[in-house]
């Protein structure tokens, strides 16, 4: 029998796609300032990403004639998996709360970085995810294995992308540091 203890602590991201200028959004409507009462000081926030070469899913509802931008937000201090659930309720209000007429203008797709895998949440069940409780789902997105970000058929098609692997690197890299201090 394996004896049970305590998981590893990990690093929470963000993924942050808004509604035209992602600066904006994050700085001058203050959503980074949103995220940052529950997730605490951010420590890396990647470059603007064109998000619609990945998909055009998000338009009808953040504008049909609007430029979506992706960034990757990661947070100083490392915390429990268990709180991913809790993390995607909180994420899901926050979009709520700064939706205009309904439609949301920035979407946080919340997960971590364990050194194994990137962990997303998601309300929607499918095949691949694991069910959390409280409606929220987890899909291990990518598995680190032989020194590189490895996707699955099932990942969206963002995080097969070089330069998404790549902000994951650097993030999970920063990740490793702050394990060694804990």
């Amino acid at each position: 029998m394996g004896k049970i203890k305590q998981p590893d602590l990990v690093n929470y991201v963000i993924h942050a796609f808004t509604a035209g200028n992602s600066d904006f959004w994050l700085y001058e409507y203050g959503v980074l300032e949103k995220i940052k009462k529950t997730f605490g000081e951010i420590d890396y926030i990647s470059h603007p990403i064109d998000f619609q070469k990945f998909t055009s899913y998000y338009n009808k509802e953040m504008g049909e004639n609007v430029k979506i931008e992706a960034r990757m937000i990661s947070f100083k201090n490392l915390g429990s998996p268990s709180f991913l659930p809790y993390a995607k309720k909180i994420t899901n209000e926050l979009e709520k709360e700064i939706s205009i007429d309904g439609n949301r203008k920035v979407n946080l797709d919340v997960g971590y970085i364990h050194h194994t895998q990137f962990v997303l949440a998601s309300t929607k069940h499918w095949g691949n995810r694991i069910y959390l409780g409280n409606g929220i789902y987890a899909e291990i997105t990518l598995m680190y294995m032989f020194g590189e970000w490895q996707h699955h058929d099932y990942s969206y098609e963002n995080f097969k992308d070089k330069e998404y692997k790549d902000i994951l690197e650097e993030i999970r890299s920063n990740y490793m540091i702050k394990r060694r201090h804990i």
